[in-house]
């Protein structure tokens, strides 16, 4: 996998947490994931297609997810329900449409399908390539969560 393919969802992602949530995330070593277990209680999951194919996860442990969406609305939650699926689903959504906008600029035309969201404690993450998978985690303030980029092409 071209690893210039990962900076841009790096790059996406503390961009959104920081204007979304107030949350500064810093990202840590990348590294090649050889499991598919999440790292993460709650995990969105996008397909990409176009001149690639592949998928981005974002997996968040429950505390991290909790007080991300906490500070999204402005209100204390307390349980992974459907509001903090669907804000984990409207995150990756939004992290993927600007990592593609840069991948665009750089001459990378790929279309992003509609999030999935799978909550669990050792939930699994199958990733539609045989592609190798990159994970990054990340620390915040509120606590740890991992991206997984796999794009063949």
């Amino acid at each position: 996998m071209d690893v210039s393919l990962v900076n841009p969802f790096i790059e996406a992602v503390v961009h959104v947490l920081s204007s979304m949530a107030c949350t500064e995330a810093q990202a840590g070593k990348p590294y090649l994931k050889k499991d598919n277990v999440a790292k993460g209680d709650v995990t969105g999951i996008v397909g990409l297609t176009g001149e690639a194919r592949g998928t981005i996860s974002v997996s968040f442990t429950e505390e991290c997810i909790l007080s991300i969406v906490s500070n999204m609305f402005g209100e204390k939650m307390r349980e992974l329900n459907e509001e903090v699926r669907d804000a984990v689903g409207e995150i990756l959504n939004i992290v993927s449409g600007q990592a593609r906008r840069k991948l665009e600029i750089a001459g990378r035309t790929l279309k992003g399908a509609i999030p999935t969201v799978i909550t669990g404690k050792n939930h699994t993450i199958t990733h539609i390539t045989r592609e190798t998978v990159i994970a990054v985690p990340f620390k915040t303030q509120y606590g740890e969560f991992t991206i997984e980029v796999c794009i063949e092409g």
